[in-house]
């Protein structure tokens, strides 16, 4: 990197480097290119150094005629040229021999005679193989050291497949797990989201059981998982509410609040964006409740303008400062590698948040205050909320003249009121008496 970076007013490449600190250098590159093309016209000399660093990275790598095209557009690359050519053919002499070396088993297991007399029991099968079709121990080794190389050639769906049937056939657990980090990789670098999450389940079973006995080894594995897990969260539907559960579970939640609090950006994007398709659902009120839950805890160790928005609106209910971190959100999440598709559900969202709130709190609202807490002209909010009364059947009207709505909130009784607090003081009362017994 150069010496004299560029100013980072934002703290988004600070940001960065925390996010990319426990990923694997594959998955590292789609953000630095991704932040590289952001600079491209705005700052050229950010630009050099995400490609300098994209070099850098991808260096101890096979992927030699990426790297070979990418040399020459550096600037400020010092020393002679690396012999590319050199490599290139170092590299084809490996894989030459690995095809070699994997051919035979890689026929055997494309055989449907053969495929359809094995079993769940590994070591059965391995028995079966040896007994029948001579394979060796070395054999399948073979498959998960070509399975390597061919990942770090940058060849994902080769590599997911060697991977894969390694797994199937060894008995060495330790090569067995990492070969499931690689095929998650894989998975997410070929784009195939509901095999990666089938991967996150293995990775997390493996976690739970293999490493029940290790506390730090689970912290580290559960902080790179919850990164990892990012990229099928944001490019893959199905996993939205899959991961939410998964980063909300007592242990992924503690592991995030301890090392990687800037997880909750993602999270709270995530559950903030899930209102329009869960609207007002329980599941909905749920997650929404654990995360304000959590950012209130954390607000002392993390805070971006995404989780500065929660806190003004759910905890300090200032509607003039949610709107201003809304404002703020919107540029950070525009920019961001995972959340830059979803920016405008998470707007739309997070309006729709801040006007039932203050419709909650309000018995009368005037159209054009409100429109400006929305950051919308008066004719774009007059609609909006029009829609907003319509979709979550609030119980109100609109004075078209005077300008307002008008809530019909119903009157609580004295009774009820004393019941409500009754039951709160009845709940501490409990919480006290069990500490105390303790």
């Amino acid at each position: 990197m150069a010496t004299s970076a560029p100013e980072d007013p934002t703290g988004e490449y600070a940001f960065l480097q925390k996010l990319i600190a426990p990923m694997d250098r594959h998955l590292i590159f789609p953000l630095l290119e991704h932040y590289s093309l952001a600079e491209v016209e705005k700052s050229p000399e950010r630009h050099n150094d995400l490609q300098l660093a994209i070099y850098r990275l991808l260096e101890p790598t096979n992927m030699v005629d990426y790297l070979a095209g990418l040399y020459p557009t550096l600037s400020g690359a010092k020393g002679a040229a690396p012999n590319f050519e050199a490599k290139r053919e170092t590299v084809l002499g490996k894989l030459e021999q690995y095809e070699k070396d994997t051919e035979y088993l890689s026929n055997l297991l494309s055989d449907e005679n053969v495929t359809s007399q094995l079993r769940s029991d590994k070591v059965a099968n391995l028995k079966f193989l040896e007994d029948s079709h001579q394979v060796t121990p070395q054999m399948i080794d073979d498959l998960y050291t070509f399975g390597r190389f061919k990942y770090d050639m940058g060849a994902y769906g080769d590599a997911a497949d060697l991977l894969y049937r390694f797994r199937v056939l060894s008995t060495d657990n330790d090569k067995v797990v990492k070969a499931t980090w690689g095929k998650l990789v894989c998975e997410i670098l070929g784009e195939e989201w509901e095999n990666a999450l089938e991967e996150v389940d293995k990775v997390k079973e493996h976690i739970e059981t293999r490493l029940f006995n290790n506390p730090r080894a689970q912290l580290t594995a559960r902080e790179s998982l919850v990164h990892y897990a990012l990229f099928p969260f944001f490019n893959f539907e199905p996993a939205r509410d899959k991961l939410i559960e998964l980063y909300f579970s007592p242990p992924y939640i503690s592991s995030i609040q301890t090392v990687c609090p800037w997880i909750l950006r993602y999270l709270a994007a995530a559950v903030i964006s899930n209102r329009a398709r869960l609207n007002n659902s329980h599941n909905y009120q749920k997650q929404l409740k654990d995360l304000v839950r959590v950012v209130k805890q954390e607000v002392y160790e993390y805070q971006d303008p995404v989780t500065e928005f929660v806190k003004a609106l759910h905890v300090d209910f200032d509607f003039e400062e949610a709107q201003k971190k809304l404002s703020e959100a919107e540029a950070v999440l525009r920019g961001d590698f995972f959340l830059g598709s979803s920016t405008d559900a998470f707007v739309d969202s997070a309006r729709h948040l801040i006007s039932e709130l203050y419709c909650k709190i309000h018995q009368r609202i005037d159209i054009k205050d409100l429109s400006n807490r929305l950051g919308m002209s008066d004719s774009e909010g007059e609609k909006w909320i029009v829609d907003l009364i319509r979709d979550t059947r609030l119980d109100a009207k609109i004075d078209y003249k005077a300008g307002t709505v008008v809530m019909n909130h119903p009157p609580q009784s004295v009774y009820q009121q004393v019941i409500e607090k009754t039951k709160g003081a009845f709940f501490r009362t409990q919480v006290l008496s069990a500490a105390v017994a303790k």
